[in-house]
Formats: C-alpha cells, structure tokens, sequence
C-alpha cells in the first residue's frame, strides 16, 4: 500500500516510516520541514500542496502532522485551526475523493487534561481513558486537536472510511518545559507507570492502526505503557504513591536510590490504555517493568532522553 505520511520529518515520522516499509508499504512523506523520510516539503494546510502528494497515487494516510503545545510560544491560535483542524479536513476530503477506505490520525491524551487535572486538584488520581468527559481542553493545542477528531469520526459516519484515531501519551525525547524536578530521565521513568510510552511503540500502533483501520470502521484509542495500577488504588496514589509502587516493584525503590533517582511522592493522572489492547489489539512492549529490568542489569535505558532535540520545523524556523 502506497501510504502519505504527514509528519514525516518530526520525532514520530522517523521511526514510523522505516516500520512501513518493513511491513511492505510504500511512503511518501510531507512536512513543512526537509527530514530524511519527507519527500514533499509543504504544510497540510495549504490543499494544493495535499493534492499534489495525492497525485503521487497514496493510497492511505497517516496523519501526524500538527502544530504542538511548544508551538504556542511561537504561533497564535489561527495558525493552529489553519494546520490543525483545516490541514486536517483537507486530508479527509481528499481522502474521500481518492476512495481510501482507511485514514489514521495521531491525536494526544493533553487535551484531555482541563483545568482542574492540570491544577491536580481532588483527592484521588484521575483515570483517564476513552470514556473520560466532558472534555475542556485547556488550551489552543487541545481544542483544535478535539476539533479535528470530531471531523474523524464525522467522515467516517458520512462516507464509510475506516478511520482510526490515536491519543498518544507522552513519547517526546526533550526535557519537560514545565517541570525540572526530578530530572529529565528520572521524570520520563516516572511517567512509564501513568502517561508515557516509548516512540517505537507509538510507531507501532500506527502500522496496526492502518491495518485493523477497515474493520473498525471508526475507533479511538488512548496509547500509553500499560500502567499497573488499578481504579480502586486512585486515592493511595495521589496519597503515597511510592508506597503503591513498592508493593508491585519491591526493588524499585533501592534501584531508584541507586541511581540518585526519585520515585514520585503523588500520582494525580492514570492514562488507561486496555481498550486498544482489548480492541485494537496493541500492548506497549516498554513500560515500567523494562525500565527497572533495565537498572537492574546496567543496560540502556528502554526509552530516549535528549534535552538538545529540537523539532525539525523549529530548526527551520517554521
């Protein structure tokens, strides 16, 4: 299958297009920024910069390109309706027209983190999965990326395409620019338990996706390292949460010591991700577990750390 891969110079695009072609599809990929995987350089938002990747015969797409929640520095809301929910119907029109039956669209768990879970207020951590609402994105990043899973599930109501929308956790390889305690790798082991997920593995969901995309007709799926945790120890882990830890990771605490690590005192957020184990049939290889088999033998750590990353756009000056 000829496969348009938008995106495909960012941190996503560069480990999910070699995983195409090793399923046996062909890529093509357009970004606004040159990359080694991007063979059309342009932005979803402009349609004739979409129909000339169109007329290049793809037969399916997976959409993950957009502007992101660092972009708000830079960018202000009408650029981001203009490639986030306009670049993104552009692509399901053309779709449409082009008679694909199957259209795969990278979303994000942050915009369903509103005010009151970003403030972490309440007594007990949030589980957040699929049926998690009413929804109130807290910021521009969010709304226009709600808006363009609306018109996801619209075009797969009104013409019969299989589409299938991924709500990824957090794969980025930079530091946080929110947080600088613990630091960055200490923090990204940390977010294995509850939020996060390797990039490899959300390149992976993405070829699933794109396969399973017919059948499902219209799905969305929350993506994250499979948390241990269950709903009913969501007050202990916003209380003692390296209690909680312990008692599944007897070791955790001793491996995390020697390191100079911490475990984190309060869990306020659990990202759920069972339904696209028990539907799509995707389970993260990485999670916690690896990460602390890891410690324990001295190997790399099982996901990437790089605080000098810089988006492609970005260094582009986009």
């Amino acid at each position: 299958m000829h496969v348009l891969l938008t995106g495909s110079s960012g941190w996503l695009g560069r480990y999910l297009a070699p995983r195409l072609r090793a399923a046996g599809h062909t890529v093509t990929g357009l970004d606004v920024a040159p990359g080694t995987e991007t063979r059309i350089i342009g932005s979803v938002a402009d349609r004739a910069v979409v129909d000339s990747a169109f007329a290049h015969g793809v037969e399916a797409v997976i959409h993950a390109a957009a502007l992101h929640k660092p972009d708000i520095a830079r960018h202000g809301p009408q650029a981001f309706i203009d490639v986030n929910v306009a670049g993104t119907l552009n692509l399901l029109e053309a779709a449409r027209a082009a008679g694909h039956d199957r259209f795969v669209f990278t979303s994000t768990t942050s915009l369903m983190i509103d005010a009151g879970i970003r403030a972490d207020a309440g007594d007990a951590a949030v589980w957040l999965d699929e049926r998690h609402g009413p929804l109130a994105p807290r910021n521009i990043y969010g709304v226009t990326k709600l808006a363009a899973e609306g018109l996801c599930r619209l075009y797969a109501a009104d013409h019969g395409m299989g589409v299938v929308v991924l709500r990824t956790g957090r794969f980025f390889p930079e530091d946080d620019d929110t947080h600088r305690v613990p630091s960055g790798e200490n923090l990204k082991a940390n977010e294995l338990l509850h939020r996060r997920l390797t990039v490899e593995d959300a390149a992976d969901a993405h070829v699933l996706a794109l396969e399973r995309a017919p059948a499902l007709g219209f799905d969305l799926f929350l993506l994250s390292a499979p948390t241990p945790f269950a709903r009913h120890e969501a007050a202990e882990l916003k209380r003692d949460a390296a209690a909680v830890i312990a008692k599944y990771f007897p070791d955790a605490p001793s491996l995390y010591s020697a390191r100079g690590w911490t475990l984190p005192a309060s869990i306020g957020r659990v990202y759920d991700a069972g339904h696209a184990e028990r539907v799509l049939g995707f389970r993260c290889r990485t999670g916690f577990a690896e990460m602390l088999a890891a410690l324990r033998d001295g190997g790399d750590l099982p996901f990437a750390h790089d605080p000098a990353y810089v988006s492609p756009a970005i260094g582009a000056g986009r």
